[in-house]
């Protein structure tokens, strides 16, 4: 992945300026296989450990956090092919660069009709959604209580230009819509109730822990990143001063420290999944779930620490906009506010060590 996170530091500023990955670096993402890393196996997907999705995602975010961040929305969009049947998964993943895109959160209405279902909505937060073959919205159906997954062509689709924000700019994050979309009941799925029809540990996973797993690891790869280019401006010597920042002291202590935070992070994150992964096949407690969400949310909030212990050690060089440090800035704190993610993790965490009533259906 070190070449891919090369083009796209390359194109991190051209992404920026046009609010969308440049189209080479998606083509590369395609090739390498990062948005196929949960697809099922038997329908041509890599069908991976979540490890290698948090490692494929870290290494690119240190390049640029945003192509890290649409490589884990869309890698994780893939696990809904491994809830539906296997001849509705090859007529979606029909080439090995197919990309899945769209969101979860169930903000649109779908009624039945026939063997399909009419699908209207709109969700905001679609990233890379202009890059996408297929989309998906979360929808309630009438008399159903348990939302479900609706998978459309793009061009069934309609994107609206709504990503003009601070952070992760390039990621392209606009608002989809459905207006009375006609989806076969085969291109349907509930993530809460249906049961995966890929067998393996993978499909066994949380889904929310898995993308909150994939979010991390953007987190910690834009703080490696951070933590690089204050080595590399070790040479430089401030305004007023004698010695570079490689020489002084305080600086000296505080690169280490964030060095060692963002290590038990990432170990404390990486641990949490392989302890979830072994129980995986014969179903995870919700105390295995807590810890990939306390691992992931942990692993996020002290990457977003990192990033500003650099961005401060930059001093006014990261001020500029040639430095990446005001981007990684930026992209840490977008990335931390996703709510799985969120310090209000925590809260649910604390309910659940203390043994009091919870709604862990996020989990």
């Amino acid at each position: 992945m070190t070449g891919l996170a090369a083009l796209a530091a390359e194109h991190a500023a051209a992404g920026e300026h046009e609010r969308r990955l440049a189209q080479p670096v998606v083509d590369a993402m395609a090739d390498a296989g990062v948005f196929r890393l949960l697809v099922p196996e038997s329908v041509g997907g890599l069908e991976v450990h979540p490890a290698e999705l948090v490692e494929t995602v870290e290494a690119l975010a240190v390049g640029d956090a945003a192509a890290g961040w649409v490589g884990a929305i869309l890698a994780t969009s893939g696990i809904l092919l491994g809830y539906v049947t296997e001849d509705v998964a090859k007529e979606v993943f029909a080439t090995p660069t197919t990309r899945l895109g769209g969101v979860f959160a169930p903000r649109g209405r779908a009624v039945p009709e026939s063997d399909a279902f009419r699908v209207t909505g709109r969700w905001p937060f679609s990233s890379g959604c202009e890059h996408c073959d297929w989309l998906m919205g979360g929808a309630v159906v009438e008399g159903d209580p348990a939302p479900s997954l609706f998978l459309a062509p793009r061009d069934e689709v309609e994107i609206l230009d709504t990503w003009k924000v601070s952070g992760l700019k390039a990621t392209g994050s606009h608002d989809i819509a459905m207006d009375g979309v006609l989806v076969p009941a085969g291109r349907a799925a509930s993530l809460f109730t249906d049961t995966p029809v890929a067998p393996g540990p993978l499909y066994a996973f949380p889904v929310f822990g898995l993308l909150a797993v994939a979010i991390a690891g953007v987190a910690l790869g834009t703080a490696r990143g951070a933590l690089d280019d204050v080595v590399a401006l070790g040479a430089k010597v401030p305004t007023a001063g004698s010695r570079s920042l490689a020489e002084r002291p305080t600086v000296q202590a505080e690169l280490a420290r964030a060095e060692a935070a963002l290590r038990a992070a990432r170990a404390g994150l990486l641990g949490a999944i392989g302890e979830a992964w072994e129980h995986a096949a014969g179903g995870l407690s919700d105390a295995h779930r807590l810890g990939l969400r306390l691992g992931a949310t942990h692993a996020a909030q002290t990457a977003a620490d990192v990033v500003t212990a650099a961005y401060r050690l930059g001093g006014g060089t990261a001020l500029y906009e040639a430095s990446p440090l005001q981007r990684r800035l930026r992209d840490v704190n977008a990335a931390t506010q996703h709510m799985l993610v969120a310090v209000a993790i925590y809260e649910l965490g604390g309910r659940l060590l203390f043994g009091l009533p919870t709604d862990t259906t996020q989990l």
